[in-house]
Formats: structure tokens, sequence, C-alpha cells
């Protein structure tokens, strides 16, 4: 089990501190919610810094595969995982504003999180993960491949197939 890190992201952006590490699968919860196997190793790197106008902003890269299950064939599909993503850090008041600003029809080039004085970083990292895995991963067109031996397993666990077999007679 790893130690989950804990920053206060204003100060490690002021500071352009940086922190780097790896994080096991298993140890992401609401991850192993969508997977098809826990096992695998993320590595990871939060880098902190202040941009031209004065906004802090974290760096956020993930690296690393998970597998999830194919929506086409139901099996398990290896998926590259590489994220780099901005995020502003803001406070709640430039939040609200900004959600206003939103609903105006304004958009914004980068994601904006709450500045935390405790942010723990496995959570960050999972959000960013979970936000940008496939809603329906699939294989590529073409390379589903169903064994003949699983076709007649699922046509036996079909409560037709006796229909089938009848009208086939």
């Amino acid at each position: 089990m790893y130690a989950r890190p804990f920053i206060d992201s204003l100060d490690f952006a002021r500071n352009g501190r940086r922190i780097s590490g790896e994080v096991q699968i298993a140890e992401l919860p609401r991850l192993l919610d969508i997977l098809e196997n826990p096992q695998g190793i993320l590595s990871y790197t939060v880098q902190g810094g202040v941009d031209k106008q004065g906004t802090h902003f974290l760096d956020v890269g993930v690296v690393g595969q998970c597998q999830l299950r194919c929506q086409r064939c139901l099996n398990s599909l290896d998926y590259p995982v590489r994220l780099d993503t901005r995020l502003l850090l803001r406070d709640q008041s430039s939040l609200d504003a900004l959600d206003d600003s939103v609903a105006g029809g304004e958009a914004e080039e980068f994601d904006s999180i709450l500045a935390d004085t405790h942010l723990n970083v496995l959570d960050l990292l999972e959000e960013e993960i979970l936000l940008n895995l496939p809603i329906a991963p699939k294989h590529e067109s073409g390379a589903c491949q169903v064994t003949d031996g699983e076709n007649a397993h699922r046509e036996e666990k079909n409560p037709f197939a006796v229909l089938v077999k009848l009208k086939r007679n």
C-alpha cells in the first residue's frame, strides 16, 4: 500500500513544486468499479506553477495501462492511459463566478478546481482518469473475437435456445 500524498495546492503552485510517483490501480476505489482487472501501476506527476496572469495551476500527468471491458464482445480491452492536463486553482467565489460565465456561454480554456490546503493527490488523479476514460470502450473495428465455444455457451444460456432448436427440426 502506498502512502496517500496531500498538498497545500496554492503553496505547491506558488513555489513551483513537483511531486511524482506510482500508484497501484487497486488503490483507486472509484476506478475499480469500471475496470475489468484491478492489476497494474500508474505513474503520475503533478507540477505546480503560476502563469503570466498570476493564476495558480497544477499540471497533471498520468501514464500507464488499465483493462476495461469491451462493449462489443465483453472481453478484456487493454487501454493506454496517457493524461496531460492543466487545472487552474480557484477559490470558491471565483468558481461561482466562473459557473455563471459558463452558463452565459463563455468557455474557459482549462478546467478549474477548488484550491485546497489539504488536497489529496490520489483523489485528484483518480478524478482526472475517470473523466478521461471512454464511456463505452470498444476494440477497434474487426478486432473483437468471440470463439465458437463462447457462442455455444451463450446460446445454451439463451432462454430462447430451445425454441431455435425446435425451429431447426
